[in-house]
């Protein structure tokens, strides 16, 4: 089920502003964030528009956190973090996904809680398909 008033569901402009897509797996979709304070941050979004964990069937949530592991292990084999902290909200964009965030040793924010959006790092179309493929190769 789609909704025409979601941003994930549309994968328009609003989308295209903070996310470059990536991949394309069984339950979920992955795109790099475009902020890149943390080198190879992401967002595994749901392929069924969804706010709850609960409002799916035990195979589409265990297909999506097996999404989920997919991109934290092939995250950790291209970019090699510290730590990935993983933030799922959804208080007011009501479509079901988890932020990656790599997170690396006296670097930004390590110790600390990711912020959403530092407006800090952001790169060329050229250097987020490098990323995008990066990942991909190592899913």
């Amino acid at each position: 089920m789609k909704d025409p008033n979601c941003l994930y569901c549309v994968e328009g402009e609003l989308l295209a502003d903070f996310g470059y897509p990536c991949v394309e797996l069984d339950y979920s979709k992955v795109y790099v964030f475009k902020e890149q304070s943390h080198k190879g941050r992401v967002i595994v979004a749901s392929n069924k528009h969804v706010s709850e964990l609960v409002d799916l069937s035990d195979e589409e949530r265990n297909g999506y956190f097996s999404d989920v592991d997919k991109v934290a292990k092939a995250l950790h084999k291209t970019f090699q973090p510290d730590k990935i902290n993983y933030g799922a909200y959804g208080d007011t964009g009501r479509h079901r996904h988890f932020h990656l965030v790599p997170k690396y040793k006296d670097k930004v924010e390590w110790g600390t809680p990711f912020a959403m959006n530092l407006q800090e790092t952001f790169l060329t179309d050229e250097e987020y398909e490098t990323l995008a493929e990066q990942i991909r190769t190592n899913l």
